[in-house]
């Protein structure tokens, strides 16, 4: 069950939102990022965009354009497109970029981010933007900044990731524990004493069963009970629209693994997988709507069609 306790003290702090405003030139390259891409989305029009430690790429399906190249030199985290059609660019260490198509706002700590190193971004169902960095989390609903943030602002409680439930809860994967935000309260969530920490992502599937992974492996909650499905660790999980789970796991020779597994396959005992492809790192997973599935390493960006294995960047 949800246990809820008093170590967390709820702080809201009311920032309006007077961002910086900048016109730039976009840089259009044949090639795409050859380092990090740690978060991929896809758009309304279909282009690609990818956060990588060069910049914010957006890719059409022939050339690339980097869209932050004469904005900052930061790397970049995370990015959503939000139901206006704008999007947000979250930054290692420089805040968030907010563009609407045609210029960019910068938002700081000093205009109302708890922190500038943002990790992740999420959109819930309102509309509200909600930031994940180091020990907190802003929520912008428009108008203004509303801080979540622990007493003292454990630096442990990095946030890594953040998903809303068909319940309206939002869920909020730590360094140090794994949170639910029910509206009202934040709660530790607990099962059996198991407090689930240092999670790293966190999906819902179509049964409304909640998956968690991180460095205590990969865990499966219905409800009513929670179940651990693989132990090795776990940084990334994605379910695809066929029901394939796509998980990206260590492996023991120090690199990670992104294998593909049959939904049935993680009821048994001992799941097999596919592997896709290995790499020192692997990052943000999603699925195009072509149904081929790309994937962010340490060198750039990959796309699966089923058969072929494609870097990107050229």
């Amino acid at each position: 069950m949800i246990q809820y306790v008093s170590l967390y003290t709820l702080l809201f702090v009311f920032v309006q939102y007077y961002p910086s405003e900048g016109q730039t030139k976009d840089i259009i390259t044949s090639q795409g990022p050859s380092s990090s891409v740690r978060t991929i989305q896809q758009d309304r029009a279909g282009n690609m965009w990818l956060a990588s430690n060069e910049g914010i790429f957006r890719y059409d399906g022939q050339s690339f354009t980097n869209l932050t190249a004469n904005v900052t030199s930061d790397r970049f985290f995370s990015v959503i497109e939000d139901r206006n059609g704008h999007f947000w660019f979250g930054t290692y260490g420089s805040g968030v970029y907010y563009y609407d198509g045609k210029s960019f706002q910068h938002v700081t700590s000093q205009q109302g981010l708890a922190n500038n190193q943002v990790s992740t971004i999420y959109e819930d169902k309102t509309g509200a933007v909600w930031f994940g960095s180091n020990g907190a989390v802003s929520r912008y609903d428009g108008k203004s900044f509303h801080h979540f943030t622990t007493e003292g602002g454990h630096p442990t409680n990095d946030v890594n990731t953040i998903l809303e439930d068909r319940q309206g809860n939002i869920w909020f994967g730590t360094r140090g524990y794994t949170y639910v935000y029910d509206g009202n309260t934040f709660a530790v969530f607990t099962y059996k004493d198991n407090s689930f920490g240092d999670i790293w992502s966190i999906i819902e599937d179509r049964d409304g069963t909640i998956w968690l992974g991180g460095s205590i492996g990969l865990w499966r909650y219905d409800g009513r009970t929670s179940t651990q499905v693989i132990q090795k660790p776990v940084v990334r999980v994605y379910k695809d629209k066929k029901g394939n789970f796509w998980i990206s796991s260590a492996s023991t020779n120090g690199m990670f693994t992104l294998s593909r597994y049959a939904e049935k396959s993680l009821s048994g005992k001992n799941p097999m997988g596919t592997e896709i492809a290995q790499s020192l790192n692997l990052f943000g997973i999603i699925e195009a709507r072509d149904g081929s599935v790309w994937f962010g390493t340490n060198d750039g960006v990959y796309r699966y069609d089923g058969t072929t294995l494609t870097n990107v960047k050229r």
